[in-house]
């Protein structure tokens, strides 16, 4: 494990929207072991290999592992028209064997060395990790397998059959349940027109053929948009040694030309949000409300202020404006919550709670009142105190393990962000003022173009 840095990291979805303040508390003694710690600085290495990947490093020799982490721009974002559910097939699709060799001998190469394998997808992002002990021995192998399975994908005909059925099963499961019903609707809502509001169906399932796969992979696992985070027990030129082997052999693509060279740019640009209501009815014992709308992206300027005020709005659990006033004023839900979900493009704004059929239209004229306060007078001096010091002590917990780090530098690498921008995080949070809290709220939700989804409407 390395030392604590004296950094925070961004705030993840469930942890931003449902952070239990009464454990926050209970938590404080364990904190202050990470306090000197905290102060030390984290030294990250950059540099683009020679196959053109972004490699980021940190060196940790506190225990003998080491974690690897490979991403391409290749979510679900990328997926041709009509054929929702390609990217997902072609990332889980990578563990199926490779083209010297098959499935279950390249699971058991794995096994034999006691290393980890693991996937990471979203809308714009996917890849593989690795998690392997440091010894020469099993770092050499567990990397050549890495790079095997990366480089060389054999997405047999048998395994694409199983993990195309599997997910058409996935996708049939998640129209029945009003949790992912809700959200499905209400990203299609948002981002009418846009890949980032497309979610596969059976139909475009069954429309993905083996060749796809194939294609999509060669088009989109290429060096030049790698990138490789590596943190753990190994010297700077050993890091830059693993990146070559790994990113190496996606210079080329199997015919011999240039990979990347069918790749489609990055997702457009995204149109104003459009507002909206979709009411659904729902066997569910409780209407599902979702709503949103495309609010920031990653690398927006008005981030730090927009988290920073969500933790007073929806995202500091027991002590936020929605949880005191839906909850624990009214009674109409039992959880109540708010985030932003910075993307390459901007990421949706989103509010959330579940409540008895019967007050749906309460529960729904609660929230938004909430809201429509919040954007107008913004948090008291009090509240985004607090919130600074909420966000700016809880950090520690959130960067205790190298996989954390390398999970944070990852997305540092992939969206293009500053070396120091997970070391400054704590600065930037606290750097937040009033104005400029109420300045972004104002200028990012417009009500009147709020999309809402309820799932579990009552008739009327």
């Amino acid at each position: 494990m390395l030392p604590c840095p004296r950094f925070a990291i961004d705030a993840v979805r469930a942890e931003a929207a449902m952070i239990d303040w009464h454990w926050a508390r209970l938590l404080a003694a364990a904190l202050a072991c990470f306090a000197g710690a905290a102060q030390a600085k984290l030294e990250v290495d950059q540099w683009r290999a020679e196959s053109g990947a972004r490699v980021l490093f940190v060196e940790g020799r506190s225990i003998p592992m080491v974690d690897i982490s490979v991403e391409f721009p290749a979510g679900s974002a990328y997926d041709p028209p009509g054929k929702s559910g390609l990217a997902r097939l072609a990332n889980d699709l990578l563990k199926a064997g490779s083209a010297r060799t098959g499935e279950a001998e390249l699971g058991r190469r794995f096994a034999d060395i006691g290393a980890e394998i693991g996937h990471s997808f979203d809308r714009d992002r996917a890849g593989a990790s690795l998690r392997t002990l440091s010894a020469a021995r099993e770092l050499n192998a567990a990397v050549a397998a890495l790079a095997e399975m990366l480089s060389a994908p054999a997405f047999p005909q048998s395994a694409f059959a199983r993990e195309k059925a599997r997910l058409t099963a996935h996708v049939r499961e998640a129209e029945t349940r009003p949790d992912q019903l809700a959200e499905r609707r209400l990203w299609a809502l948002m981002y009418r027109g846009h890949p980032y509001g497309a979610s596969p169906t059976s139909e475009s399932v069954a429309a993905i053929e083996r060749a796809d796969v194939a294609r999509f992979h060669r088009a989109h696992y290429w060096a030049e948009g790698a990138v490789v985070t590596i943190v753990g027990d190994l010297s700077r030129a050993q890091a830059a040694a693993l990146a070559a082997r790994i990113t190496g052999p996606l210079v080329f693509s199997a015919e011999g030309s240039r990979a990347g060279g069918e790749a489609s740019g990055r997702p457009g640009p995204v149109a104003p949000a459009g507002g909206g209501v979709v009411a659904l009815p729902h066997p569910a014992g409780q209407s599902h409300l979702l709503l949103g709308l495309p609010a920031v992206a990653r690398d927006d300027p008005d981030y730090f202020p927009l988290f920073v005020g969500n933790y007073v709005l929806g995202g500091g659990g027991f002590v936020s404006r929605l949880y005191s006033e839906v909850r624990e004023k009214r009674g109409y839900a039992y959880n109540v919550y708010s985030y932003f979900q910075p993307l390459e493009r901007p990421g949706p704004f989103l509010l959330g709670l579940q409540t008895r059929k019967d007050q749906t239209e309460e529960a729904l004229a609660a929230a938004r009142s909430v809201l429509e306060e919040f954007i107008a007078r913004g948090p008291s001096e009090a509240e985004l105190k607090a919130a600074k010091n909420g966000l700016g002590s809880g950090f520690p917990l959130r960067i205790d393990s190298n996989r954390k780090i390398l999970a944070q530098l990852a997305m540092v690498g992939f969206y293009g962000l500053p070396v120091t921008w997970i070391e400054d995080f704590v600065a930037n949070v606290r750097r937040v003022t009033l104005p400029e809290v109420k300045s972004a709220f104002a200028r990012r939700i417009d009500l009147s173009r709020l999309a809402t989804v309820i799932i579990g409407a009552p008739e009327k």
